[in-house]
């Protein structure tokens, strides 16, 4: 599975995923680097099927009413330290996926993953 991680996400994130074997990049990986648009960011998931993970609730409202981008993961984690947030990625990571081979948006919680539509 591919991946796009957000700005406002660590790139550890991208790491991890890398890690487990999917493809993932950062928002820093881009030629615009964290000044990407969201609209970009949209184009870009859309052209290559990858998911976005993302806090940014813009890219809730637009799969909501656009069905873009590809895949979403909304993290709903509110404030978190670097390795508190990684520890969340990484206890849920199978989960995360499974939710995503039948779902298009995916909520990740510090508690649990749950599938939107």
């Amino acid at each position: 599975m591919d991946f796009i991680v957000d700005a406002q996400l660590p790139i550890d994130i991208s790491d991890l995923l890398n890690s487990r074997g999917h493809n993932s990049i950062h928002t820093t990986q881009l030629p615009k680097k964290n000044l990407t648009s969201d609209d970009e960011i949209r184009i870009l998931s859309m052209h290559e099927k990858r998911v976005v993970i993302t806090k940014d609730s813009d890219f809730f409202d637009s799969f909501l009413l656009r069905n873009e981008p590809y895949k979403l993961v909304i993290v709903r984690t509110g404030n978190a330290k670097l390795s508190e947030l990684i520890s969340i990625f990484e206890t849920h990571f199978d989960s995360i996926i499974l939710a995503l081979e039948h779902g298009g948006m995916v909520e990740l919680t510090r508690l649990n993953v749950k599938i939107l539509y």
